[in-house]
């Protein structure tokens, strides 16, 4: 039986270069591709592959963030990250995530053909070019302490507060005049700190730290929270009205 697999990645032409050379292959079926995190959280959850294929820097969300996603709706799924980054504090966070592989682009195809089927068989692969060996977090590393809002970096500070006010990478890129790739990895780096997965967790946070305002509750909320019956109103009647 062929294993069915999604590819993950956010430029056109690569994307479908590995549809096709990965779809050629015997065992394997793709069965669909996508450019952004979300995307692949919809086709993962609708699809149920046995395989992602994912890129690790996208717009919306990134692949660490969308690799926690899949694997805490879907852990049967096998996680594939597949990029051209080394450094290894994105390897240990994609780790942290729970991804079942680290592949690099520069590798061969007949590499990733090996990495893929290791992955399905149930082990890990890290490609043999990374300047260190991963480490896989164990239980100890998994309860470490979050750092705090103030022990980040003010970049960090700056692209975290800007996310938790609802703007995406590329507006936080324009606002701050830098590049959507910088911000990618900034964003990366302190969801890592932070011990989050995603961005509503981190407006949760920024929320419960005084980082942004809580949002301000509208008439009309106000009207119907004040309309609602008293857990001490006798039942039928109206409650008595407010001070």
């Amino acid at each position: 039986m062929k294993s069915r697999v999604l590819i993950v990645e956010s430029h056109p032409l690569l994307r479908r270069r590995l549809c096709n050379l990965i779809g050629a292959v015997s065992d394997f079926d793709v069965i669909g591709d996508c450019p952004d995190g979300r995307q692949a959280l919809r086709l993962a959850t609708a699809q149920a592959p046995d395989l992602v294929v994912l890129d690790l820097f996208m717009a919306g969300l990134n692949g660490i963030e969308a690799a926690a996603q899949i694997k805490q709706s879907l852990p049967q799924v096998r996680v594939a990250v597949l990029t051209s980054d080394k450094t290894p504090e994105y390897v240990q966070a994609a780790l942290r995530a729970g991804v079942d592989g680290y592949v690099l682009k520069d590798a061969s195809f007949g590499e990733l053909v090996t990495a893929l089927r290791s992955i399905l068989a149930g082990k890990k692969f890290f490609s043999p070019s990374l300047p260190s060996p991963p480490i896989v977090p164990d239980a100890a590393c998994a309860e470490a302490r979050p750092v705090q809002w103030d022990e980040l970096s003010e970049r960090e500070r700056s692209i975290g507060t800007l996310i938790a006010q609802g703007h995406t990478n590329r507006a936080a890129a324009e606002i701050l005049d830098i590049s959507p790739k910088t911000v990618e990895k900034h964003r990366a780096s302190l969801m890592r700190k932070l011990g989050l997965h995603n961005a509503a967790e981190l407006k949760q946070f920024a929320r419960r730290h005084g980082v942004v305002p809580e949002p301000e509750r509208s008439s009309s909320q106000l009207s119907l929270e004040f309309a609602r019956p008293r857990p001490d109103a006798p039942s039928g009647q109206a409650p008595p009205p407010g001070p």
